[in-house]
């Protein structure tokens, strides 16, 4: 039982990467606002927490600083495409090849340094307990804070009178700028705090899950976060569960080929990718299912007046 243990608190320490991402990019779109630069901004966070940590040495403020740099850049996105009206799309792949290509440039010199491994949490007690203490209660901080702030959005968008206003915002942004509401302001403070949690999870790719900087380390898990808004209908519950499922595929071929299966390392890399596709694929289906849950105004400009 203890490799089984082990897996499920991988899946869970690589899930916790796609979740703090995905359930950025949902706050984006509860707005209608689609960032397709999450990659880049993870990558900026990554840089920006590891380099922090480097001169630093603490750890809280490199996950303050990749946050900050991935706030910075989404507040120039948001400032794009909210104010200007460019094309959301073109602007999100723009901002994701200047992210991976700015991290690429500026991580030169980091390329030699390693973070030592942090020593694993253990909560009190409940650490000790047989299989559950090992696979549960050895984790990270952050992998419980990402659960903590999917409930905490839950509450908020149902809960809340400025989680439904945000809503109100992405459903239908002409009604709410007719009864008052700053709906660009609006626009902009949502994806620059969804940004934001874009750098954290950056942050913390660099600096737990593989303490180290290489030039692409994120490996296109801003785009399967991406893909995760989608396949949980744009539902914080659905994304935590979604990125933990992804978060064992990703982990499984590490196990697969610890325990000796005989199958080629090319097939078991592309494995999250390809259950990425296949999910996607399955939705897509339904067209209906996805009109019925998606905000009205994703992706679509918003002109005060029209």
């Amino acid at each position: 039982m203890e490799p089984f243990a082990l897996l499920i608190a991988a899946s869970l320490n690589a899930g916790t990467v796609l979740a703090i991402a995905a359930l950025g990019l949902l706050i984006n779109e509860k707005v209608g606002v689609v960032n397709l630069g999450a990659e880049g901004l993870m990558l900026c966070g990554a840089l920006a927490g590891f380099a922090t940590v480097v001169h630093l040495g603490a750890y809280p403020l490199g996950f303050l600083a990749g946050m900050a740099v991935a706030a910075l850049l989404s507040l120039v996105f948001g400032w794009l495409v909210i104010y200007l009206n460019t094309n959301q799309y073109a602007t999100g792949l723009a901002l994701s090849l200047f992210g991976a290509g700015l991290s690429a440039f500026a991580g030169q010199p980091y390329t030699q340094y390693k973070l030592p491994e942090l020593a694993s949490p253990h909560v009190p007690l409940l650490g000790d307990l047989p299989l559950l203490g090992v696979a549960l209660f050895r984790q990270h901080f952050l992998v419980y804070a990402a659960v903590a702030l999917a409930l905490a959005l839950i509450w908020f968008f149902d809960r809340t009178r400025t989680g439904l206003v945000l809503r109100s915002v992405g459903e239908n942004p002409e009604s709410a700028h007719a009864l008052g509401y700053p709906v660009r302001r609006i626009r902009l403070l949502a994806v620059v705090v969804g940004g934001a949690l874009c750098g954290l999870a950056g942050a913390y790719v660099s600096t737990v899950y593989t303490p180290l900087w290489a030039e692409g380390m994120i490996a296109g898990k801003g785009w399967i976060a991406l893909a995760l808004t989608t396949f949980a209908t744009w539902r914080p519950a659905r994304v935590l569960l979604g990125a933990y499922l992804f978060g064992g595929v990703t982990m499984l071929q590490f196990h697969l080929q610890g325990m000796g299966v005989q199958l080629p390392s090319q097939f078991l890399s592309m494995m999250p990718y390809v259950a990425t596709v296949v999910v996607l694929v399955l939705i897509s289906r339904s067209p209906l299912w996805i009109r019925t849950h998606m905000p009205q105004s994703l992706g679509k400009p918003f002109y005060p007046g029209s």
